[in-house]
């Protein structure tokens, strides 16, 4: 074995020459996990001007240096990225959010209240950015989970929204559900709060609905605010 298990750090090997270059790399990956915080978890592609030591959680549908990077830890390193696959367990605090991030061994979340039965209650976040596609209304590719109950839905335009003067937020059954009248310019920002909390009985995508005329283009990062249930084990 020339790496470690947990971490991948590079061992040194019986009578190697330039053992600092190996321990030096060690260093540096021990440097990017321990104590793990991250910049953001919404970002899938990075950023024009990252800082040296900046740690990032990659979002879906990676693009650029990120590519294929989903979910993955991202490092700027000596100018450079390097990535890491996370693993359950590992923790990692979001610095924009303010949250404590868990990895379940599929994905990140925050942190689930766990019954000894095994019955569990988590609050989830399910985030992503949606290109608004021209027309009267946009769907999102990321959607409610089934059987979630949401709290609200929250949002900013990244990219202004051209065509329609202000937008509605909310899904195919009640498309104001989340918001209406809000502004199509770039940093324009909605919090849609769930008069009561809704359960979604399958899995739903956000509707975005223009206002004022059709869409032509824009862009919008989404973030759901959701309670997932598990039943309790055999």
């Amino acid at each position: 074995m020339s790496d470690s298990f947990h971490l991948g750090l590079p061992f040194l090997e019986a009578a190697q020459a330039q053992k600092h270059v190996t321990v030096n790399e060690a260093l540096r990956r021990l440097d990017a996990l321990l104590h793990l915080s991250v910049v953001s978890r919404t970002l899938a592609a990075p950023p024009a001007e990252p800082e040296e030591g900046a740690r990032y959680i990659v979002a879906a549908d990676a693009e650029d240096a990120w590519e294929g990077h989903d979910g993955e830890i991202a490092a700027r390193i000596d100018g450079a990225w390097m990535f890491f696959a996370a693993k359950a367990g590992w923790q990692a605090y979001d610095e924009t959010a303010g949250a404590l991030l868990f990895h379940d061994g599929t994905g990140w979340t925050l942190p689930a209240s766990v019954g000894s039965s095994g019955a569990a209650t988590a609050f989830t976040l399910v985030e992503g950015e949606h290109d608004v596609g021209a027309g009267a209304t946009s769907d999102t590719s990321f959607v409610i989970p089934d059987r979630a109950i949401v709290l609200g839905v929250t949002g900013v335009v990244i990219e202004a929204i051209t065509g329609a003067s202000a937008w509605r937020l909310g899904v195919a059954d009640d498309p104001m559900r989340y918001g209406n009248g809000i502004g199509a310019t770039l940093d324009a920002t909605v919090t849609g709060v769930s008069s009561t909390p809704v359960a979604y009985y399958g899995a739903t995508p956000l509707r975005v609905t223009a206002e004022g005329g059709d869409f032509t283009g824009g862009r919008v990062r989404l973030a759901i605010h959701c309670l997932e249930l598990s039943g309790p084990g055999a």
